[in-house]
């Protein structure tokens, strides 16, 4: 089983670029990663008038896109419930580490990002699963680590402490 913690915070804080900026440095270092992103919203990409659209139109369940890079998994709820996190976590392939982003009110363990210019509250006091806090801020936030924000390689060592074994070597 790979090692799961996620990312949360509010729209904004930047959750988004710090997990892209995590990726390299982590992948470095011979760790595969894979990420989850939950979306508040509908999205969709594929595009009107392609074959796999016209496929989903019509009714498929289903639609696998496959080429000599990538391919993709469409699947349609059709009025069946979101799946779970544990749910997707089942469908991901092998690796040794899965960033979530998003998923905030998940019982994983999660590195809150916070932004004082955000202008929202901070999460880990009502949060039990929050095991540090990445910020631009100093603040004190008891014995729960504070990670500089704008630091991602102190961050992606923080992740390897925290989550993986020892023996991985430091991200430098």
């Amino acid at each position: 089983m790979p090692k799961v913690f996620g990312f949360a915070g509010f729209s904004g804080v930047g959750k988004t670029t710090l997990v892209e900026q995590l990726i390299p440095l982590l992948i470095a270092k011979g760790i595969r990663v894979s990420v989850i992103k939950h979306a508040h919203h509908d999205f969709d990409i594929d595009k009107p008038g392609k074959d796999s659209h016209r496929h989903r139109e019509a009714g498929a369940f289903e639609v696998l896109i496959t080429a000599g890079k990538r391919w993709v998994l469409l699947h349609e709820l059709r009025n069946e419930p979101e799946p779970t996190l544990s749910e997707q976590l089942g469908r991901l392939s092998p690796c040794d580490l899965v960033i979530v982003e998003g998923f905030k009110k998940a019982s994983i363990p999660k590195i809150e990002i916070w932004r004082k210019a955000n202008s929202k509250p901070l999460m880990y006091p009502e949060d039990q699963n929050i095991i540090a806090v990445a910020t631009d801020e100093q603040l004190d936030t008891g014995k729960l680590p504070l990670l500089p924000l704008n630091d991602p390689p102190a961050i992606a060592q923080f992740i390897v402490k925290t989550f993986l074994t020892d023996t991985m070597p430091s991200i430098s």
